[in-house]
This record gives C-alpha cells, sequence and structure tokens, in this order.
C-alpha cells in the first residue's frame, strides 16, 4: 500500500488562492496590490518557465535581491517545484557571492538591477549557471513565458527547501540546509505564536534572505492575511503605515524600533489598529521596551531562537510583557519559556543539566530544527552533539522557568579568570537615555588576559564623547561588579551592522577603537 503524500507547503498559496482570490497578498508602499489569485497565477508561470528550461527538482535557485512580490514568487515557485532556493545576502560583496555560488553550485541566479555591476560576467566563472535573470528588466517577461497550469505536488517534507548561509557574526558563514518540514514548522509554529488573523496587515522587517523575513511572508501566504512589502526597512514609511492605522502587526528587530521612536511625532498617534509588534534577532533593553510599549500601546511578543539553524527556541508572550508592567518588571529582561514542540535544556561543557540560577548553553530539539551544514559533517556533528542542538546561546533559568540571556559562549569575555557576560553591560548602557546602540567586547590585553571595552551611539548627545563615556562608566560602576566595568567606551556615530540588524561584534573586535 502505498502511503499518502503529506500536506505540502507549496499547496498553501493556492489553498488560500482558492479561499479569497480577490484580497491582497501583498501591499506595496505606493499603494497598489497583489491578489493572491494574480500571485497564484504568477507562480504557476514561473514554474512553468523554469521547467522549459530544465530546472526542476532538486536544483539550486540562487537571490540576490532586495524584498519584493519577485523575491516571494521565486521561493514559492519552489516550493511547488521541488526545487531549492539560495538567499544571498545583499550586502555581499562579489568574492563572497562567487565562494556562495560555487559551493551550492547553483543553476539560476535572480539578481537586482543594482548588483548588475558586481555580478558582471558571472555565468562565464560559473559553468553550474544555466539562468541568469535581471529581476526588474526581465523577470516579468520570463514570467510570461510559462503557462497558468497547477503542477502536481512533489515537495516533501524530508526534501530540501533552502541552502541559507549563515551571517557569519561570529565566524566563516556556513550553508545550512533547511528542510520543507523544518520552514514548515516554523511557519505553522509561526501561526501559533504570532497571532495572525485573516483581517491582518502585517510587516516583516527581515529581510527575505533571513528565514525570519521568508518565514513571515510564507505565513501571510498560509494564513491569507496581507503581507507589505518593502525593498528594505524605511522607519519613515513604516511609522507612517503605522499612524495611518493600515498595518495590524510588525515584526521589528530592537534597533528599528529605537529608529521608530526616534521619528518626529511617534507619540502624536494612537495606533488604534495595531495589535501586536514582535521582536527578536537582538537583545531588546527593558529601557527601549518599556519606552515602545507606552508609545504603541499595543501588544508585544519577543521570539527567541536561532533561526537560520533552529527557528523558534522560547518566546515571552504578550500575557507576559502585561504581567511585567504589573509589577514583574525583572520579566522585561527576560526571553520567556520555551512553548509547544521545544524541547530546550541549558547545559554545560559535558551536556549535563545546569541548576536553577547557573549559566548554561540553550541546547534544544524542535522540527524547526536544520537538517545540518553544507559539506562541514564535522561542525554538523559538533552542533548536534548528544542529539541536541546548540548555537552557542549561554542564558541562565529562574524558578518559574523563565530564560535570561548571558550572550553567545564565542562573546564571552574572560577577564583575570572571571567570566563576563557582554549582554550584562549593555543592558546597563541601555539605561543612559542618550544611548541608541550598545554593544561590549573583549580585547586582550596582556594583564588580564582580556578587558573590557563598550561601544555606544548616541545622537542626541550634546556633550562632548569623553563626558558621554565618564558618565557611562560611572553608571557601570554602580551597578556592576567592578571587573565588569568597561576599561574603555567608545562613542561612534554608527556601529556595523548586518541586514538583519545585528551588530556585528567581529567587526569591533577587528577595528578596534
Amino acid at each position: 500500500m502505498t502511503a499518502p503524500l503529506a500536506f505540502s507547503l507549496g499547496e498553501a498559496l493556492p489553498l488560500s488562492a482558492a479561499r479569497h482570490p480577490d484580497k491582497a497578498a501583498f501591499l506595496f508602499p505606493d499603494g497598489t496590490e497583489h491578489s493572491f489569485a494574480l500571485t497564484n497565477s504568477r507562480v504557476n508561470k514561473l514554474v512553468s518557465a523554469l521547467q522549459a528550461q530544465g530546472i526542476g527538482r532538486g536544483d539550486r535557485l540562487a537571490v540576490l535581491a532586495l524584498d519584493s512580490h519577485r523575491y516571494v514568487e521565486i521561493v514559492l515557485a519552489c516550493l511547488k517545484l521541488g526545487a531549492v532556493y539560495m538567499p544571498l545576502n545583499y550586502r555581499l560583496m562579489r568574492p563572497e557571492v562567487d565562494v556562495f555560488l560555487e559551493r551550492g553550485q547553483a543553476v539560476a541566479l535572480f539578481h537586482d538591477a543594482r548588483y548588475a555591476d558586481l555580478l558582471a560576467g558571472i555565468a562565464d566563472q560559473h559553468p553550474s549557471l544555466r539562468l541568469v535573470v535581471e529581476m526588474e528588466t526581465a523577470f516579468d517577461g520570463f514570467v510570461e513565458t510559462g503557462q497558468d497550469v497547477e503542477p502536481p505536488v512533489v515537495c516533501q517534507d524530508r526534501d530540501l527547501l533552502g541552502l541559507a548561509f549563515t551571517s557569519g557574526t561570529t565566524g566563516t558563514p556556513k550553508g545550512v540546509l533547511q528542510s520543507q518540514g523544518m520552514m514548515k514548522a516554523i511557519v505553522e509554529h509561526g501561526m501559533i505564536t504570532n497571532q495572525p488573523r485573516p483581517d491582518d496587515i502585517r510587516y516583516v522587517a527581515a529581510p527575505a534572505f533571513h528565514v525570519t523575513g521568508i518565514a513571515g511572508l510564507l505565513g501571510g501566504v498560509a494564513t491569507g492575511f496581507t503581507s507589505l512589502l518593502l525593498p528594505q526597512f524605511d522607519p519613515k514609511t513604516v511609522l507612517g503605515f503605522m499612524a495611518e492605522d493600515r498595518i495590524t502587526g510588525a515584526f521589528l528587530v530592537p534597533t528599528m524600533i529605537s529608529t521608530l521612536l526616534q521619528q518626529p511625532g511617534v507619540a502624536d498617534h494612537t495606533y488604534d489598529r495595531l495589535r501586536l509588534i514582535y521582536y527578536g534577532a537582538a537583545p531588546m533593553s527593558p529601557t527601549l521596551l518599556r519606552r515602545a510599549m507606552d508609545v504603541f500601546d499595543c501588544d508585544f511578543l519577543q521570539l527567541f531562537g536561532a533561526g537560520t539553524e533552529a527557528g523558534l527556541q522560547a518566546f515571552l508572550t504578550p500575557e507576559e510583557h502585561r504581567l511585567a508592567l504589573a509589577g514583574r518588571t525583572e520579566l522585561l529582561g527576560s526571553i520567556g519559556r520555551p512553548g509547544y514542540g521545544i524541547a530546550l535544556r541549558l547545559v554545560d561543557e559535558d551536556l549535563n543539566d545546569v541548576p536553577v540560577g547557573e549559566v548554561g548553553e540553550i541546547a534544544t530539539r524542535s522540527d524547526m530544527v536544520m537538517d545540518g551544514y553544507l559539506d562541514m559533517p564535522e561542525e554538523t556533528e559538533r552542533a548536534f552533539a548528544g542529539g541536541w542542538f546548540r548555537a552557542g546561546d549561554m542564558a541562565y533559568r529562574d524558578k518559574d522557568g523563565y530564560l535570561y540571556l548571558h550572550g553567545r559562549k564565542k562573546d564571552m569575555i574572560i577577564r583575570g579568570g572571571e567570566n563576563i557576560y557582554p549582554v550584562e553591560i549593555e543592558t546597563v548602557l541601555a539605561e543612559h537615555p542618550a544611548v541608541v546602540q550598545c554593544a561590549v567586547v573583549g580585547v586582550p590585553d596582556e594583564h588580564w588576559g582580556e578587558t573590557v571595552r563598550a561601544f555606544v551611539t548616541a545622537p542626541s548627545w550634546t556633550g562632548t564623547d569623553e563626558e558621554l563615556a565618564a558618565e557611562l562608566v560611572e553608571l557601570c560602576r554602580g551597578r556592576l561588579a567592578r571587573y565588569k566595568v568597561p576599561a574603555e567606551v567608545v562613542v561612534r556615530e554608527e556601529l556595523p551592522m548586518n541586514a538583519s540588524g545585528k551588530i556585528l561584534k567581529r567587526e569591533l573586535r577587528r577595528t578596534g577603537s
């Protein structure tokens, strides 16, 4: 007897198109829309056009582009075709693109016109490439060569869907093998935790090359709500949609929330239709969170995880945010607790559970975990030692099971034999009203081994850098053990960040002051 096929994530789009064909799947900055029916038709034609080029199941399609409906259509086509999409960070330089195309053996490359010079001669350099399409000038014409016929379901949970390269904030990027089962689990978990409704209009600020970004857009396709699509995060545009009551929910990185709160007139609106802001990808200081909750007056949901490799690992619910405002203020510093489908432990170097209150490494098991790293068996084995996935995130658990992040294992500073977790210091620095961004790293020291150096941005500060540094050191002295107080505070106009909004600490270590 032949076993029935499981539901494919590629079937979500035609299902939504059949249920509400005229409803907007995507809303664009100029107010125009693409309906679910139109989107499904374009994706079917794209699948047909790709098949005519001999591209099919298991083939890898690279994308180097800003967010657009065309980007999402490529991913949706891969879901229907059984192909693998390779999202490339749009901040890559040509040598990095060459490395990833070679490692991934992409057969097609879709790119924005802005990268034409960067990619000059790319097909000649990579024999695996059979198709190179510029998004703005050639994509729509290519789509129209195909036929609007619903393809048969071929993609199953065990099949590879995405080949994504890690952001490389702490080391060499790895090729992460993401199955359809992993992506389906992330989308379904988002439908549980992010509380979507069919009448929603939501904006996901994470770029589509990041699993958080594409999973959020696929969640809209599956649930049937409308997604606002912007090429990149633009605070003025996003705040405008919020103030006009056209957005009901948004995923934002803490630095983006901070930027929104600096916009003129941000406190002059009531944001009546905004129901939920969910945030993640980087720590948010309690001070920033309190201000955001006061200004936007909506529910807040914190998501924590190793998205590219392991999806969601813990979350702090809207109810727990309200509990914090009612007196449990310490919860504003928590990353929450694991939910349904997530097994989580805090372990030491030997994979033994650590006691309540002691810092350990987060280890998880769930259907949202990757299949491994491309051509890196030793790294894969290390990440899955003992059957649990570990990404190097350190935390401790209180008596009620709430987790409190202590940074990444690789970021830990060892000063004179004492372990220092940068997030402790960053939380204190962020309490200063002038500080917008902050990052703490360890720097080599002949006597102590390492000392603490802090980097901050403070665009509204009117004094000298030296005066601000002195205030911040004094603030830390009043809140932290002496050995944790920064030996140096560097004030900068901006800190290096990747496209997902994470501060690149490796760049700070490399460039020094």
